[in-house]
């Protein structure tokens, strides 16, 4: 019969638990040193091996031939246990056994010493669900038990037990497993299996357990029925989420206030029976990262995914303010209680996009807060404001050169802006000619200061930013020997006295590296260009040719 993953790789002795190293090597050490507890208590959330470990300490406590805290699992009693022939070791479900009645007779019972072991074990799982009369039954048999019996307690609400059972008890807490060590599980259950499991599935896999690795077992094993070859496109179809795809077509949806693309990606995501709650979660995921890129420094170890993967979070995270994602994240959690109690959950997924789409919908301060930062970060990237007719009559302006090619067009930009007339290209920009922003044509009365244009300015961080080419590209660090970096709105310019910077820079992985580098120090994404220097020597003129000009214009000249 076939056994699933979970129980057949079920760890039989301490070595084999993955993640929970600060549990296993303190029993080993009891067990070794003959300094066992008469009571345990393992607390932690769902599959991270809490009754594995109590098994496990079960058997150990018993073995005939215990090895260096470890049972041996070839002894009579570790046979038994095992095959259920030796009733040493109790299991008691708390769940359906929590009256005063049942722990009268688990106290009458452990006066009865043990029919092969030296101890007899109770492992009583789900202990929280003990009604308040049982936990005061179980209290002086928990506090002073014969000398023959151990009480092994397994709960995942520690907070649900009173004081007077924990002041009792010897405490663990499982920690959840961490995706990367889950990760290294699954790679070795599937080749034990014969399953071709890539690397990006089984961090996918790990991502969605929570680290549970009883969970991550059970949703390999579920792939594995559906194919010998599991991808991360699988592992998206079998668990009922969306793609990674999807999801950053609607937070670019999102960053483009465009509802029509994120109510069409909804529509397909259910039409393929992806669940609506369960995307509510994947998005908060998401921007979760965007947060963390925001305002963590070394991030990186902070977010479970491929560096492909976190290459794209960050250029995404980057079409976003602080702001924005919060106001993000608080609208998701909150849509994710109200489909609890909603008729549909598609229709509260639906409002949740239309109004981060379209933020005048929503009139919390935090929506205000939210448009108040999209207008200033335009602001600072060159836009200028316009009354709301002029805006609706506004043309679109393509950008030549866009960091981000999604947004092209300054209709995707918030409504209460308009994007300035696009700068001549990077190459061709210097400081003798400024880059001015068109003014609306104004009446006398409506008179106004002009708004000032950006000015060149030295940039500060060139040293770190060196630094930064040199550990990431040491071919660019030397052409870029002797430069000089200027900021320019939203240009990052080059002055090389170098003349093969030119050609060398068109390779997109130089180009990559700059703009990785400035993105790290200054969290801007820039575009690059020229820095190009105007000869400020005035050509020499033959007086003689001022002079015939000066005459063939009627003007008398006097020569001396």
């Amino acid at each position: 019969m076939y056994q699933v993953l979970y129980r057949k790789y079920r760890p039989r002795v301490f070595s084999d638990v993955y993640g929970q190293d600060h549990v296993t090597s303190t029993l080993k050490n009891e067990i070794k040193n003959g300094r066992v507890s008469h009571a345990y208590l393992f607390t932690g959330s769902r599959g991270t091996g809490k009754t594995t470990c109590a098994k496990i300490l079960a058997k150990a406590v018993n073995c005939e031939n215990s090895i260096d805290g470890e049972p041996c699992n070839e002894c009579e009693v570790c046979k038994g246990l095992d095959n259920g022939s030796i009733y040493d070791v109790v299991e008691i479900d708390a769940a359906s056994n929590n009256g005063v009645d049942n722990i009268r007779d688990l106290r009458e019972e452990a006066n009865y010493t043990p029919t092969r072991g030296k101890y007899r074990v109770y492992i009583i799982d789900e202990v929280h669900m003990l009604s308040t009369g049982a936990f005061n039954a179980l209290l002086k048999t928990l506090e002073e038990p014969p000398a023959h019996v151990i009480f092994i307690l397994a709960t995942t609400e520690v907070h649900k037990l009173p004081a007077t059972i924990l002041s009792r008890c010897q405490r663990f807490d499982f920690k959840r497993i961490q995706p990367e060590t889950m990760s290294v599980r699954l790679k070795q259950v599937a080749d034990a299996e014969g399953i071709s499991l890539d690397d990006d599935a089984a961090v996918l896999i790990a991502r969605i357990a929570d680290g549970a690795l009883r969970d991550g077992l059970s949703i390999l094993d579920q792939c594995a029925g559906r194919s010998k070859n599991v991808t991360s496109l699988l592992v998206s179809e079998v668990a009922g989420i969306a793609g990674r795809e999807a999801l950053y077509q609607l937070s670019s949806a999102i960053s483009d206030k465009d509802a029509n693309t994120a109510m069409s990606v909804i529509a397909s995501l259910y039409q393929n029976s992806y669940d609506m709650e369960r995307l509510c979660v994947e998005m908060i995921s998401h921007f979760r990262n965007f947060l963390v890129v925001k305002t963590v420094k070394k991030s990186r170890e902070l977010i479970v995914c491929t560096d492909d993967e976190y290459d794209m979070i960050k250029q995404s995270a980057g079409d976003f303010t602080l702001e924005n994602i919060i106001y993000a994240l608080d609208l998701f959690q909150s849509t994710l209680v109200s489909i609890k109690g909603g008729a549909t959950a598609r229709i509260e997924v639906e409002m949740a996009f239309a109004r981060l789409c379209e933020p005048k919908l929503e009139q919390s301060m935090d929506a205000v807060m939210d448009r108040l930062s999209s207008l200033e970060r335009a602001v600072r990237n060159g836009v200028k404001i316009v009354s709301a007719e002029k805006a609706e009559t506004t043309q679109p302006s393509v950008s030549i050169e866009n960091s981000n090619p999604r947004i092209t067009e300054s209709n995707q930009l918030p409504k209460e802006i308009e994007a300035a007339p696009v700068p001549a290209p990077a190459e061709e920009i210097s400081p003798a000619t400024p880059i001015q922003p068109e003014v609306p044509v104004q009446s006398d009365d409506e008179k106004q200061e002009a708004p000032q244009s950006d000015q060149t300015q030295p940039f500060s961080q060139w040293a770190d930013f060196m630094d930064i080419i040199h550990r990431d590209d040491i071919g660019l660090f030397g052409i870029l020997a002797g430069a000089k970096g200027y900021v320019r709105g939203e240009y990052f310019l080059i002055d090389s006295p170098n003349p093969a910077f030119r050609d060398f820079i068109k390779t997109s992985t130089h180009t990559k590296a700059m703009k990785k580098a400035l993105y790290e120090l200054t969290g801007n994404q820039y575009k690059l260009g020229l820095f190009k220097r105007k000869s400020t020597e005035q050509q020499k003129r033959d007086p003689l040719e001022d002079l015939i000009n000066m005459t063939r214009g009627g003007t008398n000249v006097d020569i001396k």
